[in-house]
C-alpha cells in the first residue's frame, strides 16, 4: 500500500477487515483447541490473537500516540520479543471474553486516534506496520489450523473439488538478465527494512520455469524414491528427512488404491495434480531440483523475472513493476486474500503474467529461492529492530506470497524468510535450468 492510499477511511476499513479476519480464524474452536499442543512452529491461538492487538497498542497507541497501556501487564503477557516461545502455553492469560474485549478496546482507540493525529507518512507508517503485522499473523493462524488438523475456517466455505486434470507442461522462459535494481525503490510505498534500498546487481542470463512445480511433477520425484535416495539431499536435509521419517510431503499419503491424497485442514482429498506442490521445505525443494537436474532461482533472478519491464528500460537498465502485471493492484491477476478458498491450478490467472511471461509470481504459494536471507548494502533496522536483523544468515528467502496472503501488503520486492526445515508454511517453489 502506498502512503497516498492510506487515508483515514482506507486505514479504518483495513484495520477492521484485518481484525475481522483474525476473529474468523478462531471461530468454532473450543478452549482446548485455542491453546493447542506445544510445538516449535506454532503459538497458542488464544495468545496469538491477543499478541496482534498488543502490537497495535504498542506501536500505534503507546509509541505514536503516547498513550498509557490499556491492559496492565500486557508487556509481560504478549511481547513476543521478551517472552520465550516455549513459555507461552504457561502464561496467566486473560479469559477469552477479556481477550476479545481487549482487542476491541485497542481497535476502537486506534480508530479514534486516526481523527486526532496529523496523518503524515510518519504516522501512516505505524498504522501500516501494525496492519501488516496482523495480516501476517492471519496467515500464520491459517497454517496453524492446517498443522493441527483443525477444520478449515468457516469463512473459506467449501473449496471446489479437484477435477483430476493433469498439469500443463512447465516450459522455460528465457530471461536475458543484465543490470538490475534489486530491492525497493523510494516510491512512496510502505517497505520493511529488509527491502531497503534498491541497489544495482548484474543478473546473468537464465531460464526459469513458467510456473511453480506442480503436484504432478513432484509426485514423479516421490515415485522415483526421491525421498529415500541419499544422493539427492544435502547433508542437513538428509538428516532432517531421516529425523521425520518422511517419504513424501508431510500432508500426503497413498491410499489402498495406490492413489495419492493430500490433507487440507481436517479433510483428505485426492491430490490435485494441476495445483502447485505446497508445504514442502527448502530441503525438499533442493532435493527435487537435484533429481530433476534443475536448480532454485536466486532471489535476484526471482525479482528480475517478476518485476523487470525490458520494453520500458533505458540505458540498459530495465524499469521495474510493483506487481508482475503492472503498477496497479488487480484482483483477478493473482490468487491472494483466500479468495479462492485455497490453491488454484498452476496455469490459472494468465492476466497476472510478468512482462517476461512467468505466471503466478504473486499468490498461490510462497516460493523458496536458493538465497540465504541477508541485509542489503547499507542496511539499517527500522524502529521494529527485531523484524529482520535476528534472522539474517539463519533463514532462506521466499518470494511472492500465497493464497492466504493479503493483497494489500504483497508486492514484487517483498522478502519472506523461514528456516530451511519449515514444511508447515504455505511454501512451494519454481525451478531454473542449470
Amino acid at each position: 500500500m502506498h502512503y497516498k492510499e492510506a487515508t483515514v477511511e482506507n486505514l479504518e476499513a483495513a484495520l477492521r477487515d484485518a481484525r475481522s479476519r483474525t476473529l474468523a480464524l478462531i471461530e468454532g474452536l473450543d478452549a482446548e483447541q485455542l491453546l493447542g499442543p506445544r510445538l516449535s512452529t506454532t503459538n497458542p491461538l488464544c495468545w496469538e490473537i491477543a499478541h496482534t492487538a498488543y502490537f497495535h497498542e504498542f506501536w500505534v497507541l503507546r509509541h505514536l500516540g503516547r498513550r498509557q497501556e490499556i491492559l496492565p501487564d500486557s508487556d509481560r503477557l504478549f511481547d513476543s520479543i521478551s517472552i520465550p516461545h516455549e513459555t507461552r502455553w504457561e502464561l496467566p492469560l486473560p479469559s477469552m471474553a477479556d481477550t476479545l474485549q481487549y482487542m476491541e478496546d485497542v481497535l476502537s482507540a486506534e480508530v479514534s486516534q486516526l481523527g486526532e493525529v496529523k496523518l503524515e507518512d510518519s504516522a501512516k507508517y505505524f498504522y501500516l506496520l501494525a496492519l501488516f503485522h496482523e495480516d501476517m499473523h492471519g496467515e500464520a493462524l491459517t497454517y496453524t489450523r492446517q498443522t493441527l488438523a483443525y477444520p478449515a475456517p468457516a469463512y473459506l466455505g467449501d473449496p471446489a473439488p479437484a477435477n483430476g486434470a493433469s498439469a500443463p507442461e512447465n516450459e522455460d522462459i528465457e530471461c536475458a538478465g543484465g543490470r538490475f535494481l534489486l530491492g525497493a525503490e523510494r516510491n512512496g510505498g510502505f517497505t520493511f527494512d529488509n527491502e531497503k534500498w534498491a541497489h544495482r546487481v548484474t543478473v546473468a542470463p537464465f531460464r526459469m520455469a513458467r510456473h511453480a512445480v506442480s503436484n504432478q511433477e513432484f509426485a514423479e520425484f516421490v515415485e522415483a524414491r526421491g525421498y529415500t535416495t541419499r544422493e539427492y539431499w544435502c547433508e542437513a536435509g538428509w538428516q532432517w528427512r531421516q529425523e521425520r521419517d518422511l517419504e513424501c510431503p508431510v500432508y500426503w499419503r497413498k491410499d489402498s488404491d495406490h492413489s495419492w491424497y493430500a490433507r487440507e485442514f481436517d479433510q483428505w482429498h485426492a491430490l490435485a495434480l494441476a495445483q502447485p506442490v505446497i508445504h514442502v521445505s527448502w530441503y525438499e525443494a533442493k532435493a527435487y531440483c537435484r533429481w530433476a537436474n534443475r536448480r532454485l532461482p536466486s532471489e535476484a533472478e526471482w525479482e528480475f523475472a517478476a518485476a523487470c519491464d525490458p520494453e520500458e528500460g533505458t540505458s540498459g537498465m530495465p524499469c521495474k513493476r510493483r506487481f508482475p502485471w503492472g503498477d496497479e493492484a488487480c484482483g483477478d491477476c493473482a490468487n491472494l486474500d483466500a479468495g479462492e478458498s485455497g490453491l488454484a491450478a498452476v496455469h490459472a490467472h494468465p492476466a497476472g503474467d510478468s512482462a517476461l511471461g512467468c505466471r503466478q509470481m504473486l499468490g498461490n504459494v510462497w516460493e523458496w529461492t536458493d538465497s540465504t536471507f541477508q541485509p542489503y548494502p547499507g542496511f539499517s533496522p527500522d524502529c521494529y529492530t527485531e523484524y529482520s536483523r535476528p534472522l539474517f544468515g539463519q533463514t532462506k528467502v521466499l518470494r511472492g506470497g500465497a493464497w492466504a496472503t493479503r493483497s494489500r501488503m504483497i508486492h514484487n520486492t517483498w522478502r519472506n524468510y523461514y528456516g530451511p526445515d519449515r514444511n508447515d508454511v504455505f511454501a512451494g517453489f519454481r525451478t531454473c535450468a542449470k
